[in-house]
C-alpha cells in the first residue's frame, strides 16, 4: 500500500515557499482520526450542480506573488529531482510520480494538476455559497498536500468531476491514500457528502486497515 502523510508537504524537495496563512488564522491541525471516524465527521447534505461554472473558481493564480502560478508551484514541489524552469517560472523538466496509476513522468506536459475534490464537486458540496475569494483560495490551495496533486493527464481526465462512488484510481494500492486525501480535503474546507458518496467512502475504508486522516482547517 502506498503511504503518504496527508498533511505533509509534497515531494522530498520543496523549491519554493508555499502561500502562508493570514496572520491570526485558526489553522491548528486537528488530531489524527481513523478513516472511519473522519468520514463520520464530514457534514451530510444533498448535492446540487445548479449554477456551476468552472470560471466561478479562479485558478492557477500567483497567490504569493513570487512569479510562479499554482500549477508551477505544485510541479516544483512534487518533482523528485530539481526541476528546470524557464522564464516566468515555466517548468520544463523534472521527474514526477503519478500515484493514481503508478507512472513516472519526466515531461510536465504529460501532467495535470488535479484538485483532489474537483471544482464541480466542491460546488455541489457547499462551495456554491462561498464568496468568490474563498473559491479562489480553494482552487489554489497550497497549504495542504492533499488539495492539489500532479498526476498523469489521462487519469485526471478519466476522473473528471466524479466522486469516489463513481471513480477511483486505477492503481489499487493507491485507493486508501486517495480516500484519506479526499476526506481530508472535505474536512479542511467543510464540504459535505451526500448519502451515495458517504456509503462508497465507508465501504472502501473497510479495507484500509489503520489508515489515518490528518488535516488543518482552511484559513
Amino acid at each position: 500500500m502506498i503511504t503518504k502523510t496527508v498533511t505533509a508537504v509534497a515531494g522530498a524537495l520543496l523549491m519554493l515557499p508555499l502561500a502562508a496563512a493570514p496572520a491570526g488564522a485558526d489553522t491548528a491541525p486537528a488530531a489524527p482520526l481513523t478513516l472511519a471516524d473522519a468520514i463520520d465527521q464530514i457534514p451530510s447534505a444533498p448535492e446540487s450542480r445548479e449554477g456551476y461554472k468552472r470560471t466561478s473558481f479562479k485558478h492557477w493564480t500567483d497567490a504569493d506573488r513570487n512569479g510562479c502560478n499554482t500549477r508551477s508551484e505544485v510541479l516544483i514541489a512534487e518533482s523528485r529531482v530539481k526541476p528546470t524552469t524557464e522564464d516566468r517560472c515555466r517548468v520544463v523538466s523534472g521527474e514526477w510520480y503519478s500515484y493514481y496509476d503508478g507512472v513516472t513522468v519526466d515531461a510536465p506536459g504529460g501532467l495535470d494538476i488535479d484538485h483532489m475534490v474537483p471544482l464541480a464537486e466542491a460546488w455541489d458540496s457547499g462551495a456554491s455559497t462561498w464568496t468568490a475569494a474563498r473559491r479562489e483560495a480553494y482552487a489554489n490551495d497550497l497549504g495542504a498536500d492533499a488539495s492539489l496533486v500532479a498526476v498523469t493527464a489521462r487519469t485526471n481526465r478519466s476522473k473528471a468531476d466524479q466522486d469516489p462512488a463513481e471513480w477511483l484510481p486505477p492503481l489499487a494500492d493507491a485507493r486508501c491514500t486517495y480516500i484519506a486525501e479526499w476526506v481530508a480535503t472535505k474536512l479542511r474546507w467543510q464540504l459535505a457528502a451526500d448519502d451515495t458518496e458517504r456509503a462508497a467512502l465507508t465501504d472502501i475504508a473497510g479495507g484500509c486497515g489503520q489508515q489515518e486522516v490528518e488535516y488543518e482547517p482552511a484559513p
